[in-house]
């Protein structure tokens, strides 16, 4: 994936076949996704904009989600992840209401600006199974294509907790909430497919606790 720009943001969201106002509601959130993802790069040393982006193609090409506001939330779901410095930018241009929707979706240390701690992770377990189903589409498009991307990260660390994750936390969860709506369907069977293509090339391998 190249350069990405306004204009292939709008055409992955598919906003041709938009109203006016979420036409321009889709403007201005591509803006934001790009300065607010702008300079950062994941640590597969790619630009960090590319992987919003797929995340809305994931929704819109896979699980047939149509909604605005749902394909715009994917296209800046991790925006407080990576500089929750903008929440007053996203609440001045998107309102309080789609502030607070990625405020659920993000994990409460990086709302905080501190470093990760012995009970986050249960803590943001929690967190993501209690989302409604609009927030548990956007987080299970996001593992779905950060499992597809997993083979370019040199962390091997990443790889194994990424796949125990999903062993024994995101599928249980998809399973649950498979009958709330086809889109979750959709997603449990995506997120299927990755256990079972990634069971084939590194097995998932349990966590040893003392």
């Amino acid at each position: 994936m190249g350069t990405i720009h306004l204009a292939h943001i709008l055409s992955t969201l598919g906003t041709t076949e938009w109203n006016a106002r979420d036409r321009t509601r889709a403007r201005v959130s591509g803006g934001l996704a790009l300065t607010v993802y702008g300079g950062h790069t994941r640590d597969q040393g790619t630009p960090y904009i590319q992987h919003p982006v797929a995340v809305v193609a994931v929704l819109r090409t896979e699980l047939g989600v149509t909604h605005p506001d749902t394909l715009l939330l994917g296209l800046l779901h991790d925006a407080l992840e990576i500089n929750p410095g903008a929440e007053a930018l996203l609440t001045n241009q998107l309102g309080v209401a789609f502030s607070a929707r990625l405020r659920a979706i993000t994990p409460d240390h990086r709302l905080e600006r501190r470093r990760k701690e012995p009970g986050d992770e249960a803590r943001w377990r929690a967190k993501t199974a209690g989302l409604s189903p609009e927030g548990l589409l956007v987080r299970f498009a996001d593992r779905i294509h950060n499992l597809r991307d997993l083979h370019r990260s040199p962390n091997r660390d990443r790889h194994a907790k990424f796949l125990r994750a999903l062993a024994d936390f995101h599928l249980p969860l998809a399973e649950a909430a498979r009958p709330l709506s086809v889109h979750l369907e959709a997603a449990h069977t995506l997120l299927q497919a990755e256990y079972v293509r990634h069971q084939q090339v590194m097995p998932v391998i349990p966590e040893v606790r003392p």
